[in-house]
């Protein structure tokens, strides 16, 4: 689907995603594929069924998001929120080796479980919403290009679904496999690639369980596994083989796989979220050292990095929150939201919270009172993600206060009828500001991603972090250099969609496909995060809007209209070539 009548977008300021300098110009488009790029005010309107005068507003190429999670929920909903409200108009799902497909009929609820544990997707609305039309790979793809939807979307084989559709409990106890369970998953790798899928993911870290505490499958795989699987890929000549790896042991134990993963495969992308870990704070800089090396040596290897810290949000509604850690909490976890509200406003219950320190071997101690210097209280819709320990942290702030900290951090969870807000961030943020993810982004073997968009419901709301490369990093930053507008753009369209083949798109020029945001970048801001309870079964989920939206194209098709969806459902499942 397209709009194959003449459009023309005047007087537009133009970052057309090259990296090349922005500038003014008129941008026209047909039939879902941009054909002139002209000064400003020089395009001919000839013909146009529409003009649209941008008045100085920013043009930039649709967000391409490598790093999502919308496996299940591309199945029930058509709109992809939250990515859809941020100015994406591709997104890859698949990611960290957990997905749908394939898929035996008595792995639908396991499956599901696993997505839960790992992506924090809650399994209510999972089991309700999941249309299960498929088993196979290409079934599944088939299942997904029958729906409409509002952007396109394309996937990758997950080593957690493979490895239990072709080893059953073996597979998923993380058992060595055979050598004829590696030939029949590379057979299903080679028949899901042959089929459209992207690439391959798997997990290493052991982070990533299921709901019931299980490694996700492929957690500990052998090299051989490993090397067959990618091989299946490489015949193919294309692809990515994501993965997510044990951060502190990447420059060692995983490295030299991957090394030779590449040298023996091409055609193939080798993919490593990377991250900082507070025990490890500097490998970063050795990680970085290696992709050099790499590149020099001719491997296709890069590091798959995120705009900001990994980090939480936690209220009392959410996955996560400090209270929750409390042996106290469990007079109340039983209890409906307002119903907890209210019973923690009661005095003793607080005197509990606030000022017993369990006798449980250290444990409150360890993952919340030793934590309040990287907790920050939100006071803000457009939260500070590069907070200041000495400043804005719950430590600090009592301090300030001549309060204790933890009557903060209660009264900051009580504030706003019991849906105040505290972030903590998890990752990237061992120095107490963003340098790090400052320096990744500047490297030229990274790539933006790990928005995570579509999971971690409860703790999370990421899918907005191509709209924070522009409000942080180019428009806000204080604590730190900002970054360069014309890159930051690249990073998160030529970029991010050449890692995925998808040559078509990213760039604003002739014969590219009309995939174009149009930006007030003065007024791009956040809405106030909140929980809604819009997925089936009530499920819930973080959300936050984007301001400042004017218009977002896909192929050529207006589907926002000032931050919100004009009702157009041009999205297709994309497929592989």
């Amino acid at each position: 689907m397209s709009d194959n009548k003449k459009t023309v977008i005047r007087n537009a300021f133009l970052v057309d995603g090259s990296g090349d300098t922005a500038k003014d110009a008129d941008v026209t488009f047909q039939d879902g594929v941009i054909t002139d790029i002209d000064a400003p005010g020089r395009a001919s309107t000839a013909h146009a069924h529409r003009v649209i005068d941008a008045d100085g507003l920013m043009l930039t190429p649709g967000w391409v998001d490598i790093h999502t999670h919308y496996d299940a929920q591309a199945t029930w909903d058509p709109w992809l929120t939250p990515s859809s409200w941020h100015g994406a108009t591709t997104v890859i799902m698949g990611n960290c080796g957990v997905g749908f497909a394939p898929a035996q009929e008595d792995r639908h609820e396991w499956l599901i479980e696993l997505m839960e544990g790992v992506e924090d997707i809650p399994g209510s609305a999972m089991t309700e919403g999941l249309t299960w039309g498929w088993r196979s790979f290409p079934e599944y793809l088939d299942s997904l290009a029958s729906q409409p939807r509002v952007i396109d979307i394309g996937t990758q084989i997950a080593h957690g679904a493979l490895r239990a559709f072709v080893m059953g409990d073996r597979g998923a106890a993380n058992e060595t496999a055979t050598s004829e369970d590696i030939s029949l998953m590379a057979q299903h790798v080679d028949e899901a690639m042959a089929a459209g899928a992207f690439g391959f993911s798997t997990s290493r870290t052991p982070i990533h369980k299921s709901k019931s505490g299980e490694l996700v499958p492929g957690t500990h795989a052998e090299e051989n596994e490993l090397f067959g699987i990618a091989q299946a890929m490489n015949k193919h000549g294309r692809g990515v083989f994501q993965f997510a790896p044990e951060h502190v042991r990447l420059p060692t134990d995983e490295w030299p796989w991957m090394r030779e993963m590449a040298k023996r495969n091409p055609d193939i992308t080798v993919s490593v979220n990377l991250n900082q870990a507070d025990e490890a704070p500097d490998i970063w800089k050795q990680v970085l050292s290696q992709l050099d090396k790499a590149h020099a040596d001719g491997l296709n290897i890069i590091a798959q990095v995120a705009g900001r810290s990994i980090g939480v949000l936690m209220c009392l509604e959410g996955s996560f929150h400090p209270l929750a850690f409390h042996p106290a909490w469990q007079e109340i976890a039983h209890l409906p939201h307002n119903e907890r509200v209210k019973a923690l406003r009661d005095a003793t219950l607080r005197h509990k919270f606030v000022n017993e320190v369990p006798r449980d071997g250290g444990f409150f101690e360890n993952v919340v009172l030793s934590r309040l210097w990287k907790m920050f209280p939100v006071t803000d819709a457009n939260i500070n993600y590069e907070p200041d320990p000495k400043k804005d942290s719950v430590d600090a702030l009592a301090v300030q206060q001549r309060t204790t900290p933890m009557d903060l951090v209660y009264d900051q969870l009580l504030s706003n009828n019991g849906r105040g807000m505290i972030y903590m961030p998890f990752f990237n943020y061992a120095y107490g500001d963003l340098s790090m993810t400052h320096a990744l982004m500047q490297h030229e073997h990274t790539r933006n991603g790990l928005s995570d968009a579509g999971a971690h419901c409860g703790a999370i709301c990421d899918g907005g972090m191509p709209t924070f490369l522009l409000t942080h990093w180019v428009r806000d930053r204080q604590r730190g250099p900002r970054l360069q507008l014309e890159k930051m753009v690249q990073r998160q369209t030529r970029k991010t969609a050449e890692t995925y083949g998808l040559t078509d798109r990213g760039l604003i020029a002739p014969g590219m496909r009309a995939d174009l945001n149009l930006i007030d970048f003065e007024h791009l801001t956040f809405d106030m995060p909140t929980m809604a309870y819009d997925f089936p079964a009530n499920g819930r989920r973080l959300v936050q809007h984007a301001q400042g939206y004017v218009g977002t194209f896909v192929k050529g098709v207006q589907t926002v209209a000032h931050d919100e969806f004009t009702g157009e459902l041009p999205g297709v499942l994309l497929r592989a070539k």
